[in-house]
């Protein structure tokens, strides 16, 4: 089920492209665009039988914006021996490079290209002629069906593709999320430095709450600072990224004053004004909004209150 409904005709007519089964008919969202983005929800079983062509890696290049963080090496040669041993199961996804003639660029298939190459093979590749909208979906669906992508990849990726010039309905399809998470994902990228983020990794165990709470944690001044000190060090660099994330995540973590109490963080929003100023402990988070720096944002964040709370709930569904 995993790998079905995936790109077998990124080329169908609009006609042709709701023409699914009920099950993924039922699984379709709302916002999912037609035509040849719709098209993009066909099965990728149908490339094993559509003539796969044995490629030369060194002839593959990344597409303009990658979906995926450097992943940690022992888990990369765990799934590189298994390639090895058993050999490619699954085809990638190329398309012929959009300027540089005799070669390709992927648009899935990355960790299996490179695992691949490492063992000196031909790559087993499916060649289609992707526009670059669609080569966006085509990475969207198949992380989407695997579902493996973390929080801090998804958000990277959306921030990347909306700073490239794609339109924010591509994106939104390609992530399979509607317009207000869209939004949250790229605050979250955009408010954290993006060299941190690839320090730290794909963190696949930290889920968005704490990415959150490290962005607020690196606004402080100098935290940031302080956290790539830290993850310039080889004892830090050299572990797993959920541990790197721990070990930022507590070194910029808000001092406690002797008496006790936590002292208040700012928030700063992406155009500079501190809107807002936050503390919180184990039991309790208290916001306390400027209305000096930020006047009717309070009025409007309540009267938003339950809906950002409905979408809450949705997002641990």
């Amino acid at each position: 089920m995993a790998r079905k409904h995936l790109l077998s005709d990124l080329k169908a007519p609009a006609s042709s492209a709701t023409e699914v089964d009920g099950a993924r008919a039922a699984a379709t969202p709302q916002y999912a665009p037609r035509g040849a983005i719709g098209a993009v929800s066909r099965s990728i079983e149908a490339l094993k039988s559509q003539g796969l062509s044995e490629l030369d890696p060194e002839l593959i290049d990344a597409p303009s914006v990658t979906d995926r963080l450097d992943e940690d090496g022992a888990q990369f040669e765990e799934f590189a021996r298994n390639i090895r041993e058993n050999g490619q199961q699954v085809p990638i996804l190329v398309r012929p490079h959009p300027t540089v003639e005799g070669r390709y660029q992927i648009a899935y298939g990355r960790r299996r290209l490179r695992a691949v190459k490492a063992a000196g093979l031909k790559v087993k590749a499916a060649i289609r002629n992707l526009t670059d909208d669609e080569l966006v979906l085509a990475q969207g669906q198949e992380n989407s069906a695997r579902q493996d992508l973390s929080f801090i990849e998804r958000a990277l990726y959306a921030a990347q593709l909306e700073a490239s010039g794609y339109q924010r309905p591509v994106i939104m399809a390609a992530l399979a999320v509607d317009k207000s998470n869209l939004s949250r994902l790229i605050q979250a990228a955009t408010q954290l430095p993006d060299d941190i983020i690839r320090l730290i990794g794909a963190a696949p165990k930290t889920g968005r709450d704490r990415w959150y709470e490290l962005s607020s944690r690196l606004a402080v001044g100098g935290a940031a600072e302080k956290a790539r000190a830290l993850l310039s060090t080889s004892d830090v660099g050299s572990l797993g990224s959920d541990e790197r994330f721990v070990r930022v995540f507590d070194a910029v973590a808000p001092k406690k004053p002797k008496n006790g109490k936590v002292q208040a963080d700012v928030w700063q929003a992406d155009d500079g004004v501190k809107v807002a100023n936050f503390r919180q402990d184990r039991r309790t988070l208290t916001l306390m909004i400027d209305k000096k720096a930020a006047p009717e944002f309070g009025e409007y964040l309540m009267s938003a209150l339950p809906e950002i709370y409905a979408s809450f709930k949705k997002s641990k569904q």
